[in-house]
């Protein structure tokens, strides 16, 4: 047998598990074998019965002297009871609907009990303990006198089911090849591998533990930061096209815009500039706070290119973010003989610069997402025709600049120049998917075999030691630092008994002409999880609580012409109160709206409250956010208050790390990192730190690890078992 081997084929009772098992992913002895614990009971703490206390985690070792199981008629129960006793003294034993325990133990038997005592008008009794019977041929206990692993289970699976067959293959550990260098080991003083997976199942202690923790989240961290290293070092390999500074047309473009930009934006901008002016492709990523201004840095890169005949491709998660970016950039770019495309699941648009001085008509009205308008050239026919014809000018170099979603990674779009990529909200998009656009260009009709350069964005704030263990292969721009004009949102946690004021508050806020958001988690109500629905709010708001008002519902079921209609009818103060699903958390600039009104808030991470109360003050008016809960729970209590004293979007990162973890915070479990982590955390800072110092030494001597095909095996391995999509 190897680690290969299958779990039926360990034994009697492991076939008959082996089901269970496959149902969590576990099929081969070395699949269990690193299905690690997410927790331990602490039942090391081994007493006389005279020494027991009630109330404390421990362990006893007696004789069972009786043992008797009755059926009680008044509660409608089995109940075993035993007494159990060592040379200290004698202690009562009851367990409740555990019938089988009778079938398992007798008297005489030598046995192991941890749990808690409990005082009762009878004295001290243990109340169903976990048991385990005494091996005078071995002292290796699984269930109790230990530290006891804990394991994630599935239905009819329990813990002692789990920790038998576990106990069963820890014979095969020594098999676990080793994959790190001594060097390594030596220098992060390390555990060898198989001695740290035998550990982390049955510790012998809490250092110990320790240790066996260590290694493997460090082996978990390496991969990760490892990986990431390989693919910077693959970059500096690619070959680009510079893109050319434009120095006066770009000091032109600045200076005409209706704001002054910020240090952070100017830097950011020139960090960008910078390195579109290299041989090799730009890889970076510019990460700032809600409404800190990237995409005025963005438009700065997307100028030089224009201006040097490259094409650009624009790619946003949503159909609505895409819609506002179109209308952004074409109202940016209206002086300028740029052609600019649209293209989304359900639109296919053209501004052309012949068309820059005519008016929308009620046939092609211009969004309103972005405040402006854009006239669109379209030829008649079909969406499908529209596209088509889309896509001749987009292959043939007609087209400029190209915004659209996903579209754009279809097989049909091709390119004649494209030389810069930029991705909105690329946490929000796989690696796969990033990687599919890089590569595409590629294929470029006249720059074909160079890599455009790439700029990926993001409005979700990521602590920066996480950003360089995520995105090590991207150098790293930030924004932080918002518009000077911004007044800060005041932020309220509502209890119940004030909703009728803060509705009056509402009314008092349109009556100054003003607008709100009202944020609900589910869009169909569900008594399961209680959470506020928006159909269930709109009906309320609308029928009851503003009948005279003019109140709208937006959720992401809804068909796109329909959700741009509502958005426009928003954006042009005809609604009032917009109910909405999170489908609003990114892309939507109203300026006009100063209530973000959010239910249920609970149901949200930090850095997506943060994200919806950036749909609010981004005028000159003060704007305010109100949230809502029914749990007061400590946790929930906590982040709420964190909500309330903090505008910092980057801080507030950091305490959603804390409380969420990292998937739950960031959304991008498809990215695949997390899939990874099996026991470590991106929390984790000693271990990073760790690993960091040992990435560092390893790739100046061996940038290309073909002095460690261990190392390099490993990864590949990595790479092939985790789902980086």
């Amino acid at each position: 047998m190897t680690l290969l081997t299958k779990i039926k084929e360990v034994n009697k009772i492991a076939s008959e598990l082996a089901p269970k098992f496959k149902k969590l992913g576990l099929e081969t002895i070395s699949d269990l074998l690193f299905y690690y614990p997410f927790r331990y009971d602490d039942y090391s703490n081994l007493l006389k019965i005279s020494e027991v206390t009630p109330g404390t985690m421990l362990t006893i070792k007696g004789k069972i002297e009786m043992l008797e199981s009755r059926r009680s008629w008044k509660r409608r129960m089995m109940i075993t009871e035993g007494l159990i006793s060592d040379e200290s003294g004698t202690v009562k034993v009851v367990w409740f609907n555990q019938r089988y325990i009778a079938k398992i133990l007798n008297p005489g038997d030598a046995v192991f009990l941890s749990g808690k005592a409990l005082a009762t008008e009878s004295g001290l009794e243990f109340h169903n303990p976990t048991f385990e019977k005494v091996n005078k041929y071995d002292n290796f206990t699984a269930h109790t006198a230990r530290l006891v692993p804990v394991y994630s289970a599935t239905e009819n699976l329990s813990q002692r089911q789990i920790r038998f067959v576990m106990k069963r293959i820890l014979p095969f550990c020594p098999q676990i090849k080793d994959w790190l260098p001594e060097e390594i080991k030596k220098s992060a003083n390390l555990k060898n591998l198989a001695f740290a997976v035998r550990q982390i199942h049955f510790p012998e202690n809490e250092k110990i533990l320790d240790g066996a923790r260590f290694r493997l989240k460090f082996d978990e961290i390496f991969l990760l930061q490892a990986r990431v290293r390989l693919m910077k070092q693959e970059l500096l390999l690619e070959r680009a096209q510079k893109i050319e500074f434009h120095k006066e047309a770009t000091q032109e473009f600045v200076n005409n815009l209706p704001f002054i930009l910020t240090a952070a934006q100017k830097k950011s901008a020139w960090e960008i500039i910078k390195d579109l002016g290299k041989t090799r492709p730009m890889n970076r990523l510019l990460e700032g706070d809600v409404g800190s201004g990237k995409t005025i840095a963005a438009g700065v890169a997307l100028l030089n290119a224009l201006l040097n005949k490259f094409q650009v491709a624009y790619m946003a998660p949503t159909e609505i973010l895409a819609e506002q970016q179109f209308n952004s950039f074409c109202k940016i770019f209206e002086k300028y003989d740029f052609s600019i495309a649209l293209m989304t699941g359900s639109a296919a648009r053209v501004w052309k610069p012949e068309t820059r001085n005519q008016k929308s008509d009620n046939n092609h009205p211009a969004s309103p997402l972005a405040g402006g308008s854009a006239p669109l050239l379209e030829k008649e026919g079909s969406l499908t025709r529209k596209k088509n014809n889309l896509l001749k000018t987009i292959k043939n170099g007609e087209i400029d600049l190209v915004i659209g979603t996903h579209a754009l990674i279809q097989d049909k779009v091709q390119f004649h120049n494209l030389n810069l990529v930029i991705v909105d909200e690329q946490h929000r998009f796989g690696i796969g998917q990033r990687k599919e656009l890089k590569e595409k260009a590629t294929d470029n009709l006249k720059l074909k075999g160079f890599y455009p350069h790439f700029l990926s964005m993001s409005a979700t704030p990521i602590p920066r030691s996480l950003a360089l263990t995520l995105y090590g292969d991207l150098d790293l721009s930030v924004i932080d630092e918002m518009p000077k004009n911004r007044l800060p949102i005041i932020t309220k946690a509502i209890l119940p008994q004030e909703r009728g004021s803060a509705y009056e508050f509402i009314r008092s806020e349109i009556g100054k002409g003003r607008q709100a958001f009202v944020i609900c988690p589910l869009i169909d109500p569900s008594d399961k999880l209680g959470f506020k629905a928006v159909k269930d709010e709109f009906e309320k708001l609308d029928k009851e609580i503003f009948k005279d008002v003019q109140v709208g519902l937006l959720h992401g079921r809804l068909k796109s012409a329909e959700k741009e209609k509502i958005m426009r009818e928003f954006a042009d103060n005809k609604i009032k109160i917009l109910v909405s699903t999170s489908v609003i958390e990114v892309g939507i600039d109203v300026p006009n709206a100063t209530v973000m009104w959010i239910e249920s808030a609970e149901r949200f991470g930090l850095a997506q409250l943060h994200q919806l109360r950036g749909r609010v003050g981004r005028a000159e008016h003060q704007s305010y956010c109100f949230l809502f809960t029914e749990s007061d729970s400590e946790t929930t209590v906590k982040r709420m208050q964190a909500m309330i004293s903090c505008q910092n979007g980057f801080e507030l990162a950091e305490k959603d790390l804390e409380f969420r973890g990292p998937g739950e915070v960031y959304g991008i479990k498809q990215s695949g990192f997390f899939d990874s982590l099996k026991i470590a955390k991106l929390t984790d800072w000693p271990v990073i730190k760790a690993v960091k110092a040992e990435i560092e030494k390893l790739f100046a001597f061996d940038p290309k690890l073909e002095k460690h095909p261990t190392i390099r095996n490993e990864i590949k391995e990595f790479e092939t078992n985790v789902h980086w999509e």
